[in-house]
């Protein structure tokens, strides 16, 4: 199959699992409950991430599969091979609690290097696509990221991890970035914080994340134009393309200078004297 078949069956399924997503809302039948104590997670989580498992196994019979609810063991990444990676709801918070910023992200894999990536948003009827070297689309139409070149002026993308002790260290990035760039949203959904860097409504993105949050919007903002790494350097064994700690992606421009930024500030190195 080419790429541009392999993407067609992820778009068909991803949009069948943001039709799942809206019926669950629309029925008021969600029931939550915590994993691992403090992460959000509900029964459409897991009847989604079935569905799209199921559908996957279908269409592509035992290539490996890591997602968040059914099949979340990392060490698929250090395997060589296909590997469909899958977030059945990005933002499940943000479903709970109604809001819209929710996601359905899907990205292909092959030896560690991320082939194809969607993300489709069922409540803002939005759907992101990407093929390696082909570049990102919104709903059929070509996206291009920002172009923004100065700190000062851009606006930056973040978020936190469910334990609340895991904050704290991060609030000197948020302080630093603050002071010294335009302002920071914070939406619920990395993946969809990574396509707004793609589309240009974003400037940068920056956050540690697990590999079904970011692997497909990676790709997207990616292909969109944008550049992305890490703010320090990966462990071995681990592809660089899905590692998900300490990201960061933005305009080409101005990624240097957020890098260390965001360095600085880890390493208490900066005052409060803008």
């Amino acid at each position: 199959m080419s790429p541009e078949q392999y993407l067609d069956v992820a778009l068909d399924i991803a949009q069948s699992a943001g039709r799942m997503i809206l019926e669950a809302r629309e029925s008021n039948a969600l029931e939550k409950s915590l994993k691992n104590g403090q992460e959000l997670v509900t029964t459409t989580d897991v009847a989604v991430d079935t569905m799209i498992s199921q559908r996957l196994e279908e269409a592509f019979p035992g290539e490996k599969r890591l997602s968040e609810e059914l099949s979340p063991d990392r060490d698929a990444l250090e395997q060589e091979g296909a590997l469909w990676v899958v977030d059945p709801i990005d933002g499940t918070v943000n479903f709970a609690h109604g809001l819209r910023h929710v996601a359905v992200s899907i990205a292909y894999a092959r030896d560690g290097v991320i082939q194809l990536g969607v993300v489709h948003a069922p409540f803002l009827e939005e759907t992101f696509t990407a093929i390696r070297g082909k570049g990102a689309y919104l709903n059929g139409n070509a996206l291009a990221a920002s172009s923004a070149r100065e700190l000062d002026a851009s606006l930056i993308a973040t978020g936190f991890p469910y334990r609340r002790d895991s904050r704290i260290p991060l609030m000197r990035r948020l302080t630093a970035v603050l002071s010294h760039c335009r302002d920071v949203r914070r939406n619920g959904s990395a993946a969809l914080d990574l396509c707004d860097v793609a589309c240009g409504r974003m400037d940068a993105y920056y956050e540690s994340v697990s590999p079904w949050d970011f692997a497909a919007g990676r790709l997207i903002a990616h292909e969109a134009g944008a550049r992305t790494g890490h703010l320090y350097r990966c462990p071995e064994g681990i592809p660089e393309e899905l590692y998900g700690e300490n990201l960061l992606v933005s305009s080409p421009h101005i990624y240097d200078d957020l890098r260390e930024l965001l360095r600085r500030a880890d390493a208490g190195e900066l005052n409060d004297d803008r």
